[in-house]
């Protein structure tokens, strides 16, 4: 018995007829804790228990400190998680909400997670948000399930955080036999610490992160996946905020599910995947899911890149139609 449950694949005639090829989605955001978090989380937390764990301690702000609060609870173990204070209070409410006690301190994940270590006493585990071994191996146990429910594919398609969701899909499509197939990676323009890291050779820290797609926000993605990225077929892909914000909405309106944009963010890609991977026909995206936006977040993130799109367009028009460039 396990803490997460097995989540359906299911066929996306929507996003299949817009690109050309078959899509499948990978409906992570239907785990108990809303994202595809509660498989590594729910893994690590089950093994430290048995270890004779007294007391889980995370630092998280989003899905995972929702997720450890979650396992703790369902496991009888206390749960401390320490926020920083950009944290909203939705948040805070998910997470107090599964007993856990809710500490917020610093100004950013940084200093957030620093504290949480500084806080671990005799019988505490800490629990990362996305650097730990036991994380990605829980989080691989989606590939196995693709594996049964699905024929092979030709690509997966995941976003990139600090890299625990990628780290898991390579660790389980090599636990699957399927190591070859490659994984297209997805951050947004303004938290792309996985580029940065990949022109680097090694992980840097982001100045900042400038994204709606905050669940993507680590400024510096975790080792694991720079070396991996050296052993198995993974292509990086960029898109915009506005994109990924799209990518939620079509989730929300072709599929009746609210998703924040660091998983919009994966549809969005599929646009470009004829351009990174032309011959790939089919293809699954990892739905990842999240509990952090709400939909009128959504269509009000939706109405102003909508309205910045259409000042855009009539700044051009205006320049096309101005004296200084005449009509032919």
């Amino acid at each position: 018995m396990t803490l997460h449950i097995e989540t359906p694949l299911i066929k996306s005639r929507a996003l299949s007829l817009k690109i050309g090829r078959t899509v499948l989605l990978k409906l992570e955001g239907l785990q108990p804790s809303g994202s595809f978090k509660l498989r590594g989380v729910g893994f690590a937390c089950e093994e430290h228990k048995r270890r004779g764990a007294l007391r889980f301690v995370a630092a998280s702000g989003g899905n995972a400190g929702y997720a450890v609060a979650y396992a703790g609870r369902e496991l009888g173990v206390p749960v401390t998680v320490v926020v920083p204070q950009t944290t909203s209070e939705r948040a805070k409410a998910l997470i107090r909400g599964e007993e856990a006690e809710v500490v917020v301190h610093g100004a950013s994940f940084a200093e957030s997670n620093a504290y949480a270590l500084s806080i671990l006493g005799d019988g505490d585990a800490y629990l990362h948000a996305f650097d730990d071994p036991l994380l990605w191996e829980g989080h691989a146990t989606m590939i196995e399930e693709i594996a049964r429910q699905t024929e092979r594919p030709d690509l997966l398609v995941c976003s990139v955080g600090g890299g625990g969701l990628l780290a898991g899909v390579v660790e389980g499509l090599q636990r699957t036999g399927l190591g070859d197939i490659p994984v297209l990676a997805v951050e947004t323009d303004g938290a792309s610490s996985f580029h940065a890291a990949l022109k680097a050779g090694a992980p840097v820290a982001l100045p900042k992160i400038q994204s709606v797609a905050t669940s993507l926000g680590a400024n510096k993605v975790a080792a694991r996946i720079v070396a991996l990225a050296k052993e198995h077929p993974i292509r990086n892909c960029l898109v915009t905020d506005a994109e990924a914000i799209q990518g939620s909405v079509t989730l929300l309106e072709e599929h009746r599910l609210l998703t924040e944009p660091a998983c919009g963010a994966s549809v969005a890609a599929l646009a470009h995947v004829p351009e990174y991977f032309p011959d790939a026909q089919r293809i699954v995206v990892i739905a990842c899911g999240g509990v952090g936006t709400t939909s009128q977040q959504l269509l009000e993130w939706s109405d102003f890149y909508r309205l910045e799109r259409e000042q855009v367009a009539v700044s051009h028009s205006d320049e096309v139609h101005s004296p200084e460039s005449p009509q032919r």
